[in-house]
């Protein structure tokens, strides 16, 4: 048994050295695993609609629209990078910075 019989040194126990990156399934990381989830079962629900309403044909070409544009979505944004955040641009003038 470890640590019996004058044995003090801490039991070892394996690293796990990817914990601290981003979830990622299929090529698609973090955050935009939800949208791609969100998109799947928005074109679903959008294909049901539409079959009921026109038909077979239009809730086809509503399901591939809904795919196509929230893989677009997500591709772009992810290309952006996993944290990226609306970045200003412009001149921005701070009237009163020195003042306090």
């Amino acid at each position: 048994m470890p640590g019996m019989h004058g044995d003090t040194r801490p039991l070892e126990y394996p690293m796990f050295k990817g914990l601290q990156r981003p979830l990622e399934f299929m090529g698609i990381q973090g955050r935009y695993i939800y949208w791609a989830a969100g998109a799947i079962g928005g074109a679903i629900v959008g294909f049901i609609v539409a079959y009921c309403l026109s038909g077979f044909f239009a809730g086809l070409i509503v399901l591939v629209a809904a795919l196509g544009c929230g893989a677009a979505l997500i591709l772009l944004k992810q290309r952006k990078g996993l944290h990226s955040k609306k970045n200003d641009k412009g001149v921005f003038v701070y009237a009163r910075s020195k003042g306090l």
